[in-house]
């Protein structure tokens, strides 16, 4: 195993404070001369025809619209830019929740410091929102290396609170985003599914590119735990008194009915879907990513 395999672990990333060493630990010792600008802008696409004009160049003439019509038509395409690319947190209460060393919210930041320093290393823009109820931190998308401080300045102050509503917050950034870009989001999706689905819809309906980070503890999926307890919802504090060995099965049962009918309603609305446990080393979830994003631009 490499040295800086080591790195990856993320009960090892806890540990090291400075979040722009993590991102270039994670970032450089996998990424690195393995995926050549992977993110890197948009395809030009086609918008729409007009009619030609004297000067136009003879080469975007439509001759299949001159066959028809028996005029010159020429095609218009949609401006080809360097990507830009929001990274949507969710800081919610449930997002604080850790079963070992690693919380949900801290390995989301650390996945955020790795892919901002990845794209301002490309040259390309990247923006961080942070959320709960509502939108906490805007940070616009831009270009220049040095806004990765502004970034993880941000990121290192960041604490769960409060209540989430990511379907109010998809919908605000739908109306708020004015240009073509990459949405990430990042959260535990403890949410209504239609309604956060119905928020993507939206973004991509503004011709948003999607792509979804799902974040759970081990525990959260595997329930492996053993004696009577209380469990506290992290948001609305109610509690449950439960024996975990009686109902096991059945929450087996219902979160992966849940993940996976989040997953199906995703990949209907072409957003790409990946699910990451916080005990997941960092190459897996670039990996997983990279892998995605190769095969959308290709």
């Amino acid at each position: 195993m490499s040295d800086y395999k080591k790195y990856l672990d993320p009960q090892v990333v806890a540990k090291i404070s400075n979040l722009e060493l993590v991102a270039r630990l994670v970032v450089e010792g996998f990424v690195a001369g393995m995926h050549k600008s992977p993110y890197r802008g948009f395809n030009v696409e086609f918008a729409e025809h007009r009619q030609y004009n004297p000067g136009d160049e003879i080469r975007y003439i439509d001759w299949r619209v001159w066959g028809k019509r028996d005029k010159y038509y020429v095609k218009q395409f949609e401006e080809e830019t360097n990507l830009k690319c929001h990274i949507i947190l969710d800081k919610s209460a449930s997002m604080g929740y850790s079963s070992g060393n690693v919380s949900k919210l801290m390995y989301g930041v650390y996945l955020t410091s790795a892919l901002s320093y990845l794209m301002l290393n490309q040259r390309d823009s990247v923006g961080l929102t942070t959320f709960d109820k509502d939108i906490r931190t805007y940070l616009p998308p831009r270009g220049q290396p040095a806004y990765l401080k502004e970034i993880l300045n941000s990121l290192s102050n960041i604490k769960p609170e409060e209540k989430t509503d990511l379907s109010f917050v998809l919908h605000r950034m739908a109306d708020k985003i004015k240009r073509r870009a990459l949405i990430i989001v990042i959260s535990d999706f403890m949410d209504d599914t239609n309604r956060v689905i119905a928020g993507m819809k939206h973004l991509r309906h503004k011709k948003h590119e999607v792509i979804v980070f799902h974040l759970m503890d081990p525990q959260e999926k595997e329930f492996n735990f053993n004696d009577p307890m209380e469990f506290v919802d992290m948001e609305s504090n109610e509690v449950l008194k439960t024996d975990p060995n009686r109902i096991r099965a059945a929450y087996r049962q219902r979160i992966e009915e849940f993940i996976k009918d989040f997953k199906y309603h995703c990949g209907g609305a072409a957003i790409d879907y990946s699910l990451l446990l916080t005990s997941t080393p960092f190459d897996i979830a670039l990996s997983n990513y990279l892998a995605k994003r190769r095969t959308r631009i290709k």
